[in-house]
């Protein structure tokens, strides 16, 4: 069966949190009080920095924090750009004088999965394998900005044979969820032919993309030359 063009994959790259391979991978979990799918760096960094308590939907924010391990690290490195001393240090003064309490924090991901299921607001991180029933997993985007994270494997999908002959073309529009790892998560048509979008999901649904920090979301076109 012949094959669409190759598609000039046109990417809405909402986020790349580039991370070295390593067991520091994770997602952010909320509370499912918390009304946003999505949470901005900026605000991110905010909430866990103790400078608000709540996120620009009007949702109630407080941070759960895990004590140590690679997971608490990645996180603090890639989000708060703090070491560990650092961050205590700040809590401290913050606690002393009065601005602030300190946060919750536990030892380990099912500690802190269980505290966010049950805490109104509350927003912690887990490793990316962490089972998060129970919980949202919020997609990290930046602050107005957009980056490229790089595509490493692209299948392309088949033209189904009845459209090409009767012409039938167009370009889909694919809201498509990656994981930490890379791999595509979910997938949902935005826009164009739907039998041309079931063949761009099975295709799209084979590609792998460098690995982040945390789940991201993207928008592709996928282009389908009846000519």
């Amino acid at each position: 069966m012949r094959h669409a063009k190759a598609p000039i994959v046109a990417i809405g790259f909402i986020v790349l949190w580039s991370l070295h391979a390593l067991a520091g991978d994770l997602k952010i979990v909320a509370n499912r009080s918390i009304k946003a799918d999505s949470i901005t760096a900026g605000e991110l960094r905010s909430v866990f920095l103790a400078e608000r308590d709540s996120l620009k939907d009007g949702s109630h924010a407080e941070p759960v924090f895990e004590r140590a391990g690679a997971v608490h690290e990645a996180f603090l490195r890639e989000f708060l750009k703090q070491s560990n001393e650092s961050l205590q240090s700040r809590y401290g003064a913050l606690v002393f004088t009065g601005k602030a309490a300190m946060p919750k924090s536990f030892n380990s991901d099912a500690e802190v999965l269980a505290h966010v299921a049950k805490t109104r607001g509350a927003i912690g991180y887990v490793s990316a394998t962490a089972s998060t029933e129970g919980v949202k997993v919020l997609d990290v985007v930046p602050e107005g900005g957009r980056s490229d994270r790089v595509l490493l494997t692209e299948v392309e999908p088949e033209y189904p044979e009845t459209l090409r002959q009767l012409r039938i073309g167009g370009i889909v529009r694919l809201k498509v969820t990656i994981s930490p790892q890379g791999s595509v998560e979910a997938i949902a048509l935005l826009g164009g032919n739907p039998i041309l979008g079931e063949s761009a999901m099975k295709a799209v649904r084979q590609w792998t993309f460098t690995a982040a920090a945390a789940r991201t979301t993207q928008v592709v076109t996928v282009p389908f030359d009846a000519h």
